[in-house]
Order: structure tokens, then C-alpha cells, then sequence
């Protein structure tokens, strides 16, 4: 790969730390670097760190909490801060179109003031999406996950070309779900075409319509994550044929609710799709207290493996 090329002095690096535990043997720290062949600028917007070139932007911010108010919690007013703030840069530096954005929210699943977390996440990201009218049916692909504390933890790309997003048949859009789920529906596509057809799936669990299913067994919600994974697989490969996606070609990252079943997941994942899978295992929480596992992915194909992106996240 090519190393990033005369970056601005002075100014840090956009970095993402997540904060969750590897799984497996002698896991202790995993470092994830995209690259740039051409020249990146380096900046700092109000709470963001973002590093760009011509055609893309990498950016990330994390938020503490602050107190709530009679307009929000504390950390649905931190999720509409972010999202504000990321969408002032990028009209600010003329990169309209979201491609991936990745969420990590401290307690995700714990109720305060009479909502869960996530919800409250929700409607903080869906007022900024409105604020900016921005259309919800063409929102990013993305995920959101829980850590056990910290900050509120956003990382995104961004660019001057628009996507195309991808929905799965077997699933309501995540944007459509029902009021059973929160006041404010999830803000996110199923999947994403973008640049030189790198393909990006978004955070996938054991859903079908808008319901989990296979509840509390952890083997076949792994299974089911997988079946909406392939269903996403064949949609890109209708969007992009001669890209040569495949279950077997893509990099995971398979976030692990109970670390207990971690050698679990990670066989029913090589018998679905081989023991050459490459894949990153960690332990989350994830956006619903009944799902045990949740799977996204990348592809990027082989002719394009000079990367697309602009800057590291860790």
C-alpha cells in the first residue's frame, strides 16, 4: 500500500480508539490504517480531527457527555452536537456524500430517563439529519455499538461522489422501522457501493422484517447475521458485476456480546464462509439487548486494493 503523502504539520492524525476487548489467542491490540496514494491535508473543525485529499475525507470526533436539558438527555444532545458538527464540515469542505460512518456509544443498552441509550442516540442523529435535510433513505452505511464507558465515539467518510446504497429484502429499512423501536427510527442503510465499487455493509444481526429472531441462541443468530449478509453480497454483485465480491473476499470485524461465546461464533462463521476467513473479533454490546453477535464488513476489489481512503483509525 502507499503511505500517506505530505501531510500538514503539526495537527494530529484523525484516530478512532474503540474501546472494546479483542477475542482469541493472543489478542492484545489491533491498529486499522486506510491509505492514501495521493496528497492528504490535514485539519481540525470545531471537535473533529479529519484528514482529506481531492476526493475524499476521513474525520473523527469524541464527545463527553454534558447534562441534559429540557430539549434532551445528555447523550441525545451529544449525538445531535457530532452530527452537526460533522455535517458543518462537510458542506464547509465540499464533501457532500456520507460512505461509512462507525458509532461506538458508552452503555448502549442501559435505560435512563425512561429510554434506552440507543434510542436516545437516535433521535440526537435523526434531529441533525433533519436540521440538514438531510433525506434518511439515502443515509450511510454505518454501525453502533456499545462500549462499556468513555466518550461518545464517531468516526466517518466522506466524499464529492455520492454512493449507492443497497436495502435487503429479508429486513424493513433500518429508517422505516416502526415507533415500537424509539421515537426516532435508526439512520442508516443496509449497505453501500462507493469510489471503485468498495463495497461497505453495515452492522448486520440475527434480524428479519423488523424483528429479532433465534433469541437467545447465539449459533443461530450467527447464522441468520450471515444469511442478511449474503442477501447484500448478491444485491452489490447486481450493482457492480465484474467486481467479484464474495462472502469468502471480504474483511470482518464480528462484535461478541458474551466473550464466553466467542469460539462459537468464530466456527460457525469458518463453516458458513471458510477457515481462511478474515475476520477481527471483539466484545460489544449491541444496539438491541437481544442480539448476542453483530457483523459488518468491506470489500474493496481486487484491482482497487491501492486504497481508497484518507487517514487511521484505530
Amino acid at each position: 500500500m502507499s503511505s500517506l503523502h505530505h501531510p500538514a504539520p503539526g495537527l494530529p492524525w484523525p484516530v478512532q480508539r474503540v474501546r472494546m476487548p479483542l477475542l482469541g489467542d493472543g489478542a492484545k491490540q489491533l491498529h486499522e490504517y486506510w491509505y492514501s496514494a495521493s496528497p492528504c491535508r490535514r485539519g481540525h473543525f470545531q471537535d473533529i480531527h479529519y484528514s482529506c485529499n481531492a476526493e475524499l475525507l476521513y474525520g473523527a470526533i469524541e464527545l463527553e457527555e454534558g447534562h441534559g436539558s429540557d430539549t434532551g438527555t445528555a447523550l441525545q444532545l451529544a449525538a445531535e452536537r457530532a452530527y452537526r458538527q460533522l455535517f458543518s464540515l462537510l458542506e464547509a469542505e465540499g464533501f457532500p456524500h456520507l460512505w461509512r460512518i462507525w458509532n461506538y456509544v458508552p452503555r448502549i443498552n442501559e435505560m435512563e430517563h425512561g429510554l434506552e441509550r440507543y434510542r436516545q442516540f437516535n433521535i440526537g442523529r435523526h434531529e441533525a439529519f433533519a436540521d440538514f435535510e438531510r433525506p434518511v433513505n439515502s443515509s450511510p452505511a454505518a454501525c453502533a455499538l456499545g462500549v462499556e464507558d468513555g466518550p461518545l465515539s464517531i468516526a466517518f467518510l466522506a466524499a464529492r461522489q455520492a454512493p449507492r446504497c443497497i436495502e435487503n429484502p429479508r429486513q424493513t429499512s433500518a429508517f422505516a422501522y416502526p415507533r415500537q423501536y424509539g421515537p426516532r427510527s435508526p439512520t442508516f442503510t443496509r449497505a453501500a457501493i462507493a469510489g471503485n465499487d468498495i463495497l461497505f455493509i453495515s452492522g448486520t444481526a440475527s434480524i428479519v422484517g423488523h424483528g429479532t429472531v433465534h433469541i437467545g441462541d447465539v449459533v443461530a443468530q450467527t447464522r441468520e447475521t450471515m444469511a442478511n449478509i449474503t442477501v447484500l453480497v448478491e444485491q452489490a454483485r447486481q450493482l457492480a458485476p465484474d467486481a467479484g465480491y464474495s462472502l469468502a473476499g471480504l474483511d470482518y470485524r464480528v462484535y461478541i456480546r458474551h466473550a464466553v461465546d466467542y469460539a462459537r461464533v468464530r466456527s460457525t462463521l469458518e463453516q458458513l464462509i471458510g477457515p481462511g476467513i478474515r475476520a477481527v473479533y471483539v466484545q460489544a454490546d449491541v444496539c438491541r439487548s437481544d442480539l448476542l453477535v453483530e457483523v459488518e464488513a468491506h470489500g474493496i476489489p481486487q484491482a482497487n486494493q491501492q486504497a481508497d481512503a484518507t487517514a487511521q483509525r484505530r
